[in-house]
């Protein structure tokens, strides 16, 4: 597999998605992965588009099966990524774009570390956060609660990533991500590095 993986974590209402779009056209050929998710899709979401909805049986069997390159369970429900697809576009050479949670990542880590790049992205505060959460009027407050007490959490998290990204201004945002992403594809494996090596030395 000749292509490299971003992994994009941090809270729900940091601005992932809005940073992702506004990069996409400067950072190249890249696949961005579409998690299976077990919630019942919000108003507006599309499957296959926002997340393959699949039920919970359906879930634990693939993962029963060990297809899943990473999964974890948020809220009561089960998020995952599907290898096949996964595969296939780092066998083309993309860069491949994870948006996944702090578990996500740490399994990813585990099994792949070697084409690996991370960033964590979050607003400035945990007040900023609240602020836009409330703005969407997407979710209830018992929802948005549950979504900051995550939060919370997952800023544990923050020093295990390469990179962060605090969100207070898109612009600069953006432009540090697309950097990051660019920088991404030029990591190389292990064993690359090492047939390097050899060469270099003339052994």
């Amino acid at each position: 597999m000749s292509g490299a993986i971003l992994v994009i974590s941090g809270p729900s209402g940091a601005g992932k998605s809005s940073i992702i779009s506004r990069a996409s056209k400067e950072i190249g050929d890249y696949y961005f992965s579409i998690s299976s998710t077990t919630r019942p899709p919000r108003e507006g979401e599309v499957d296959g588009v926002n997340y393959h909805f699949i039920s919970k049986d359906e879930f634990e069997e693939d993962i029963d099966k060990g297809d899943f390159l990473e999964y974890a369970r948020v809220h009561g429900n089960y998020y995952g990524t599907s290898m096949k697809a996964v595969k296939e576009a780092l066998s083309e050479g993309k860069l491949v774009i994870f948006d996944i949670d702090v578990q996500g990542h740490a399994m990813i880590r585990q099994r792949i570390h070697h084409i690996v790049t991370s960033v964590f992205i979050t607003p400035p505060s945990i007040d900023a956060l609240k602020a836009r959460l409330h703005s969407r009027n997407s979710d209830d407050d018992a929802i948005i609660e549950k979504r900051v007490k995550n939060s919370k959490d997952e800023v544990e998290s923050i020093c295990d990533y390469d990179f962060v990204i605090i969100n207070d201004d898109l612009d600069k945002a953006v432009d540090e991500f697309i950097s990051i992403a660019k920088a991404s594809k030029l990591k190389y494996k292990s064993e690359v590095l090492e047939k390097f090596i050899k060469q270099w030395k003339n052994l």
